[in-house]
């Protein structure tokens, strides 16, 4: 959920219950209850552009905050562009844990899972 609706111009990005909870868990460890899961997209990888995930502190004048159940996922403007209508996932498997970005922007994706090409 968008925390500022006008701000997003109707574009969203999604958090998952189990993403929302692992992020959760991830601040609790980290002692600093203001932080949140920064999600970015840059160009490089092996399908044109790729994931980053970094914890931030900060809100920058370009950014838009999304929140599910307390958990914050901040992104910036141009990242959004990629991620609209994205969800953002935490899968545990026998493969093993790992956030996932369920992208329908995404035309191709790598084996990795955090390169996509649209």
């Amino acid at each position: 959920m968008a925390i500022s609706d006008t701000a997003t111009a109707g574009r969203v990005l999604h958090i998952s219950d189990s993403a929302a909870r692992r992020v959760a868990f991830l601040v609790e460890q980290e002692g600093r209850p203001g932080l949140m899961l920064r999600l970015t997209v840059s160009g490089g990888g092996c399908a044109g552009f790729q994931y980053g995930f970094s914890f931030d502190d900060a809100v920058n004048a370009d950014d838009l905050v999304f929140e599910n159940g307390g958990t914050r996922v901040v992104t910036d403007d141009c990242s959004l562009d990629l991620l609209n209508g994205a969800t953002l996932d935490y899968v545990e498997d026998l493969m093993g844990a790992a956030f996932q970005i369920k992208n329908p922007n995404a035309t191709s994706s790598c084996g990795c899972g955090t390169s996509f090409g649209v």
